[in-house]
């Protein structure tokens, strides 16, 4: 079925397809790629392994999960938010865990796809989302002070590593602080209508080069760049430590669920941006696809990245091709500028990684949520964002939903109950009895009508003293469980040995059901007490 859906996919992508978009997606793709090399420089530095296997995973994953794509203006690579779970996890299991935990992450992905999981990410609330992802640029701010100012930090997660750079004292290399601010402040003021011909982070890591190629700084390099796609370090599937599998299950499920969400985030974002819908679980197919192959080539783990898929979309893109052909630049900028890139300061990496953390933040969505003054919005927004630093990015997002089902439940969970006496003067007197019904109140109850909610109703009702003969309207009440209506049930005894009449307008049919299956219903309590509407309340009790 996904086959054949993804066989569909491509039908409509390349019907008419000619010259001119090929040329289009030529051009897009040299774009992309003038975009995507900096940050798969960075971003394999950041996660713990080296630069080579960021630009390793660029390649292979912008060819194979771009090909195999859901949609056709995916833009896969080594992201921010990968790096995130990358650094602690090599520090604990070092880079054959990380492969391994790919490896398996790719398995889980796949089984997602083929199971039609994909819509799962539609139940994230936006605030859990927009405090993850603020979380995530933290992180990778925080992850780029050894780089940015040579400092070494120890300690396998974040909180740890800053703890250390105070309890151990060290001496910061000045010219790396130097080279970092410099990029950082170069890219903030750096023209946004020379960012089409040339990105500004791209243009911040050549300036860098040159100065350091000339000066010859004394700061930390990227180092060698092999000119292949097989590193050395790699998945070797013959010295696999089964012994570490059983510890890897949760850091692959972590990198599983991060490839689900950001993909998907990125595929519904850049969809609208196209007017193109992604089928989600074909693309869940080729990122599970992908990130079993990446590891066999030395790469990190991938998912789609929204900075490269948007600039493919508004370099022209057209079809996937844009993806393989900015995957070709990457290949062919290894083999030629292998050299020139081995020179590139790491804090001038880290200093495009701090701009594009800030950058990365959903500010528009952070100012509605404060602006807008929701509490619930602003508690899941500051709990996900805490809860991703501190703890694994999986159980941030479990915190963030749970906290989010708990803040759902009590406001659903809140019954509103309002008691009107009857307005004996505006009753129609052909119709009714005013006389009769001076005593009687209208009990008007909106909400789920459970064992919680039920002491407030008889609050409200206690209050109007013990002449009134009640009606309770429940058109508002759709929900109701056996404990709401047995306490309900045994306030209407209460009511009924006190000499007063009990009354029911409106009630739906899934309350009515509990009704009879309880025995309120069957009861009756000696007089007629259900009626469909209010009015015919008023008239029964005028003919008593």
């Amino acid at each position: 079925m996904l086959l054949k859906d993804y066989g569909n996919i491509l039908k409509r992508e390349f019907k008419g397809y000619n010259a001119k978009k090929l040329g289009k997606d030529a051009m897009a793709g040299v774009t992309v790629a003038a975009v995507a090399l900096p940050l798969a420089l960075a971003f394999g530095v950041s996660s713990g392994a080296t630069a080579a296997a960021g630009l390793v995973t660029a390649i292979i994953s912008g060819i194979v999960i771009g090909a195999l794509s859901g949609a056709s203006y995916q833009i896969s690579g080594p992201t921010g938010a990968m790096t995130a779970i990358l650094v602690s996890l090599i520090a604990q299991h070092g880079i054959q865990g990380v492969f391994i935990a790919s490896f398996m992450s790719g398995i889980i992905l796949l089984l997602c796809g083929i199971f039609k999981l994909g819509g799962l990410v539609s139940y994230l609330p936006s605030p859990v989302i927009t405090g993850f992802t603020s979380g995530i640029a933290i992180i990778i701010a925080l992850g780029q002070v050894d780089n940015f100012s040579g400092l070494k930090g120890t300690g396998t997660t974040t909180v740890e590593k800053i703890a250390s750079y105070f309890t151990t004292p060290q001496s910061p290399n000045l010219t790396s602080i130097i080279i970092g601010v410099s990029v950082v402040v170069f890219m903030f003021i750096y023209p946004k209508k020379w960012g089409q011909f040339v990105p500004g982070s791209l243009a911040a890591i050549i300036l860098a080069t040159a100065a350091n190629a000339v000066f010859n700084f004394n700061v930390s390099v990227v180092g060698t760049i092999p000119q292949t796609l097989l590193l050395d370090s790699r998945l070797d599937f013959g010295n696999i430590n089964f012994n570490m599998l059983g510890e890897l299950i949760v850091p692959a499920i972590s990198i599983a669920a991060l490839g689900l969400i950001e993909s998907l985030l990125c595929g519904a974002s850049a969809g609208r941006m196209k007017n193109e819908k992604i089928n989600a679980n074909v693309e869940l197919l080729a990122q599970g696809v992908g990130n079993m192959l990446l590891p066999i080539f030395g790469g990190v783990p991938a998912t789609a990245a929204i900075a490269r898929t948007s600039v493919a979309i508004k370099s022209g893109g057209q079809t996937r091709l844009t993806s393989v052909f900015h995957a070709a630049v990457l290949l062919l900028s290894m083999f030629v500028l292998g050299g020139v890139m081995s020179m590139i300061p790491l804090s001038a990496l880290a200093g495009v990684l701090i701009v594009t953390a800030w950058r990365m933040n959903e500010w528009a969505s952070i100012k509605a949520i404060f602006k807008n003054k929701i509490k619930t919005a602003i508690f899941q927004f500051i709990i996900t964002m805490a809860a991703t630093v501190i703890f694994d990015l999986t159980i941030a997002i479990l915190i963030g939903v749970a906290f989010s089902l708990i803040m759902f439940v009590v406001k659903v969970s809140d019954m509103q109950v309002t008691v009107s006496p009857v307005d004996v003067d505006k009753l129609d007197k052909d119709r009714t009895n005013p006389e009769k019904l001076k005593y009687t109140c209208v009990v008007y109850i909106t909400g789920p009508l459970y064992f919680g909610t039920c002491s407030k109703l008889e609050e409200k009702v206690s209050s109007l003293g013990e002449n009134y003969n009640i009606i309770f309207s429940m058109r508002g009440v759709t929900v109701a469980d056996i404990s709401g209506i047995n306490v309900l049930h045994e306030y209407c005894e209460k009511l009924i040995s006190e000499g007063r009449m009990v009354f029911f307008s409106c009630v739906q049919p899934p309350v009515m059901d509990l009704f009879e299956r309880t025995g309120l219903k069957k009861d009756r309590f000696n007089h007629e007490m259900f009626f469909w509407s209010t009015d015919k309340v008023f008239e029964h009790i005028s003919n008593l």
